[in-house]
């Protein structure tokens, strides 16, 4: 772990990889949640960082971090996101046979999964999704598509994402959905943020629904 100080009430952690800022993440959350951590007003995690913002006592909490004891994995807190999906991806034959397996054994195993938004970025609303395993990890498609439509449902290494509107994209698309990850009209406009439980649940005689429960 590495601290460094960003201005005056910010510090940037550096974690070895994407599972210890996970941990890092999930800790802060929990220590927030027990009132054992105050004097931290935003918390913002991205693939081996987190982003502490607005800290009261940055000297203090900088020396204290490398002392904290992070466990592996991430506290099953907060109701599940339901996410229908119709598993109609062109990419899904491709991502089961790296698999070993059928297209329904694939669609049974992604959905079987519960899933953590690690953290968000590249466009408003994508989360990057942990909780597939490393087994089953992809590589991007060698060749990006100049336009994914928005609701694909995409694997890439460790995550699984959904594309909240059409753009480029390489990720490896497996299914659709019609829930609305991005929504400014919505409080809060995005469906997913950091530390949110998901599931993917296959889609009833075609739909892939136009919201998400909690």
């Amino acid at each position: 772990m590495r601290v460094l100080r960003v201005g005056e009430r910010a510090l940037l952690v550096e974690l070895a990889d994407g599972a210890a800022a996970e941990a890092l993440h999930t800790e802060v959350l929990r220590r927030r949640a027990a009132g054992v951590l105050s004097g931290v007003r935003e918390v913002v995690p991205a693939a081996r960082t987190v982003l502490l913002d607005g800290v009261d006592e940055p000297v203090r909490l900088a020396a204290e971090l490398p002392g904290w004891e992070l466990r592996p994995g991430h506290a099953r807190v907060g109701e599940v996101v339901e996410v229908p999906v119709r598993y109609d991806g062109p990419d899904l034959a491709e991502v089961a046979a790296r698999w070993g397996v059928p297209a329904a054994e694939a669609v049974r195993i992604h959905s079987s999964a519960e899933y953590r938004v690690a953290f968000c970025g590249f466009a408003p609303g994508f989360g990057y999704l942990t909780g597939l395993g490393a087994r089953y990890e992809v590589p991007r498609r060698a060749t990006p598509r100049t336009a994914v439509p928005a609701g694909a449902v995409a694997l890439a290494g460790p995550y699984t994402g959904v594309y909240p509107r059409s753009s480029p994209g390489g990720w490896q698309l497996i299914g659709t959905t019609d829930v609305v990850l991005w929504d400014t009209g919505r409080e809060p406009a995005a469906l997913l943020s950091p530390g949110t439980r998901v599931r993917f649940v296959p889609a009833r005689d075609g739909l892939a629904g136009t919201g998400a429960g909690r």
